[in-house]
């Protein structure tokens, strides 16, 4: 198995990575007992990365950080990093592997996200599919500053869950995760956005021949054109001088550090400082009370 690398696109560092690699890396973390944080960008990511300093001191506390953007492949391609579809880690692609290694290993998973009256379908949906599967869910619906988060950290202490999946779109799941990061127990984290509401039925599931195909976004927008209007046509234009930035560095002689940086595991963990009241920022995910409307 070819061995991670991270790379940066668009101003941010990604790994080439696999699905299935991904999920070696949570089998093999879960098994250690580390604490791992696995995050993941998209163009929509990247646009929120370089407008939210909370995002950022996320990203830089990662330990793996996928990509699930097909242009953000086709992008790295013509820039000349070998890259190809099977670097896309997305949930809807790497889900079965994931609840068949939660049922045979017999981790503990617990996912915070989605609306209280959905969590119950997505918990069933997902426990008809696979037996005897410890899986507890939390809504995203909640005081993040208050009481009721105080509350959910004092549960999750005493779960002790093996992965924790954040479903509370972006950026506030990604910013949830840092400020509460050190009262996390030794779990690995997953953001994974709308995911439960695709378990639950109330989103639909594009079909996964559409991810290969690069028309994902496409489908979705279909299906979800108000929403998704501003994220697939006004928010990649501000993208334009960062890709301009990434042709110009690929037109210097020099060698770019990006493509000899050590294994994803071994990048040193840096700080950000100026974080904001996290109640204050937007969520763009399906799985948040601002998505209610």
């Amino acid at each position: 198995m070819s061995t991670p690398y991270r790379l940066k696109l668009l101003g941010v560092e990604v790994d080439v990575v696999r699905p299935d690699q991904v999920m070696e890396f949570v089998s093999e973390r879960v098994g250690k007992g580390v604490r791992t944080v696995i995050a993941n960008h998209n163009l929509h990511s990247v646009y929120l990365f370089h407008k939210h300093p909370e995002m950022r001191a996320l990203y830089r506390r990662a330990d793996l950080i996928e990509i699930d953007s097909t242009p953000m492949i086709a992008w790295g391609r013509l820039l000349g990093y070998s890259l190809s579809t099977d670097h896309r880690c997305t949930y809807l692609d790497f889900r079965d592997t994931f609840w068949t290694l939660a049922q045979d290993q017999g981790w503990k998973v617990f996912h915070i996200g989605g609306h209280p009256e959905h969590i119950q379908a997505s918990h069933d949906s997902i426990v008809a599919r696979y037996p005897g599967l410890h899986l507890r869910v939390h809504s995203g619906y909640f005081d993040i500053n208050g009481p009721e988060n105080d509350a959910l950290l004092n549960t999750l202490a005493v779960e002790a869950p093996d992965v924790i999946l954040i479903g509370m779109g972006m950026p506030r799941q990604e910013v949830w995760v840092e400020r509460n990061y050190r009262h996390l127990p030794a779990s690995v984290i997953l953001p994974v956005g709308g995911a439960f509401d695709y378990e639950a039925g109330v989103t639909f599931t594009p079909p996964r021949w559409t991810g290969r195909a690069g028309l994902e976004w496409l489908v979705r927008f279909v299906h979800d054109p108000v929403r998704l209007f501003g994220r697939y046509f006004i928010e990649p234009w501000s993208l334009v001088p960062l890709a301009v930035s990434d042709m110009m560095r690929h037109l210097d002689p020099q060698p770019m550090p990006a493509r000899t940086i050590a294994p994803v595991v071994d990048l040193p963990i840096r700080k950000d400082a100026g974080m904001r009241n996290i109640d204050t920022l937007p969520s763009t995910g399906s799985g948040l009370p601002q998505d209610a409307a």
